[in-house]
């Protein structure tokens, strides 16, 4: 059955998003056609997210009106403490138990094993080039936060070689997320359990 142009349109942007495939984007589109008061709002919701920034030195998102993001810009984390995650979410999620107290690189998603994506790559690089800047020109220790699948252990021993020589201490999170897990999705009692273990 042929459906009008605007609502394929609709559909391919939405496919593109994350979770988002073509059959849950054509019921986006239908259930928008028949919320027409939503479709403003959303439409306000994302000219408004245009204002969202992204942080220079770790990739996070914000709202300031310099180029630093809350963590990033905060004279009380250590500098010299850096977890590397793949999402934002992840960073989120560490950041709500509590008990971490340094900064972050957000990585973007890993898709290929063993193969990082060149703004992957320019990340890392961007990473390397503050750590030379701090005194000593070394991070007292990367944590490597990705999630224990096989694509992100594979790719955690890609990043592990990669700054190694820019650390005292690499290590990876400890027991408390299962192989095969996400960190988005842990409690942060076992996420928390994880961070302090860590190896």
């Amino acid at each position: 059955m042929r459906i009008p142009e605007l609502i394929k349109k609709f559909a391919d942007i939405f496919a593109t998003l994350p979770g988002v495939g073509p059959r849950q984007a054509i019921r986006l589109a239908f259930f928008f056609v028949y919320r027409r008061a939503l479709v403003e709002e959303a439409i306000q919701a994302l000219e408004e997210i245009k204002k969202i920034k992204i942080c220079r030195d770790c990739f996070f998102i914000h709202q300031n009106n310099d180029e630093l993001c809350d963590i990033c810009r905060n004279p009380k984390r250590d500098k010299k403490l850096i977890a590397v995650v793949e999402k934002e979410t992840d960073l989120m999620s560490i950041e709500n138990t509590g008990k971490f107290s340094g900064r972050y690189l957000i990585l973007g998603d890993l898709r290929k094993k063993g193969v990082l994506e060149p703004d992957q790559k320019t990340k890392l690089e961007s990473l390397k080039s503050f750590i030379m800047s701090l005194p000593g020109g070394q991070a007292e220790e990367i944590i490597i936060a990705i999630n224990p699948t096989t694509v992100g252990i594979v790719n955690s021993r890609v990043i592990a070689d990669e700054l190694k020589p820019y650390t005292q201490k690499i290590t990876r999170l400890g027991i408390g997320i299962p192989s095969g897990g996400e960190i988005e999705f842990a409690d942060e009692e076992t996420l928390g359990e994880a961070l302090q273990r860590r190896s």
